[in-house]
């Protein structure tokens, strides 16, 4: 997890501060109601700190998904040693059974119990079955020193599995932590603003979104992208619909809240595709595509670090659970910054 920098600590100190001179009481005359440049300062800030969150988020998630991971693998390994103690159990008792059955036969070389038969002629038959359980025994002990070596191979790498584990599960504490702050100071941001700021600071988030969409839209990119959507990816669609108004909620991937990479994740795991959990992994293992030759269906990742995901619905538009205080909802597609296209059933 990267380190917060000391700016962004100094404008989130910087921004309560004005907030709280801002929202105070009238006995100051020289407070006025904030202007669109002070509010647009706000905005800049909220989406700063709720766009950490989200990093952080998917952080937790990754640390989540690989322990998850891990245990799997400890619990495969920990199933293959007790099939080796089983094994090396068996060959005892063989080992066991060998040595009273030289016992009781006098435990003599084959030579010595040829000199000393009194029926030669069955002498040659004992030698050779006195051989061949003795070869029997040499092959036992090779086979359970093999098995020796293998438990303690595998009881290593269990071992070291679970030091992995324990090691992810702090990364997860720590990414808890990092989550919870940055949402706590980005709602003691929201809490000092009145009603009327809030209705103000919507609609230039709201202005912001349609510019940014316009200036897409101006390069002509919806007049190549297609507009259907594979089998899978209507499926996809629907489900994602149908999870419309339910609450962000960090590190949730459903039934009754989800976050971005949550939301996408089960709705094409709901098409009959298995996909990775969070949206950098997204990124990183889906086939890319061209933004021109998107479909709906397709996940658009965005921000420079793939820290957000959405479902592409076509005209345009994207379906995601956003952040922090918000639900899944409709938006447009360009109204934030597009890393690129990923096609979870490419083919």
């Amino acid at each position: 997890m990267r380190r917060i920098p000391r700016a962004h600590r100094h404008r989130t100190a910087a921004a309560l501060t004005l907030l709280c001179a801002l929202t105070a009481t009238t006995q100051s005359a020289a407070l006025a109601a904030p202007g669109p440049a002070t509010l647009e300062e706000v905005r800049a800030q909220l989406d700063d700190l709720y766009h950490q969150a989200e990093v952080a988020t998917e952080k937790y998630n990754a640390a989540d998904e690989k322990a998850t991971d891990q245990r799997k693998k400890v619990d495969a390994l920990n199933g293959r040693i007790k099939r080796a103690e089983q094994q090396e159990a068996r060959l005892k008792a063989l080992l066991g059974a060998a040595a009273r059955a030289q016992y009781r036969g006098g435990g003599l070389p084959a030579e010595m119990q040829f000199a000393l038969a009194r029926d030669p002629e069955h002498a040659l038959d004992d030698a050779a079955l006195a051989e061949r359980t003795q070869q029997g025994t040499q092959d036992r002990l090779t086979a359970l020193e093999a098995t020796r070596k293998e438990l303690r191979t595998r009881t290593d790498q269990a071992t070291a599995e679970l030091k992995g584990l324990r090691a992810s599960r702090r990364a997860m504490d720590d990414n808890r932590d990092r989550i919870e702050k940055r949402i706590a100071t980005a709602r003691a941001l929201e809490s000092q603003l009145k009603a009327e700021q809030l209705a103000k600071l919507a609609r230039l988030e709201k202005q912001a979104q349609d510019k940014a969409q316009a200036k897409w839209e101006d390069t002509g990119v919806l007049d190549q992208v297609s507009t259907k959507a594979t089998p899978a990816g209507r499926k996809a669609i629907a489900y994602a619909t149908k999870q419309l108004g339910k609450p962000y909620v960090w590190g949730a991937e459903g039934p009754d809240s989800f976050d971005c990479s949550g939301l996408t994740s089960q709705a094409w795991l709901h098409a009959g595709v298995v996909i990775p959990r969070t949206s950098e992994e997204q990124w990183a293992r889906l086939p890319h595509v061209p933004v021109s030759r998107m479909r709906p269906g397709d996940l658009i990742i965005y921000f420079s670090d793939a820290s957000h995901v959405a479902l592409y619905l076509g005209d345009g538009k994207i379906i995601s659970a956003p952040r922090p205080g918000r639900w899944v909802y409709v938006s447009p597609a360009g109204s934030m910054e597009i890393l690129g296209v990923v096609r979870p059933d490419a083919g």
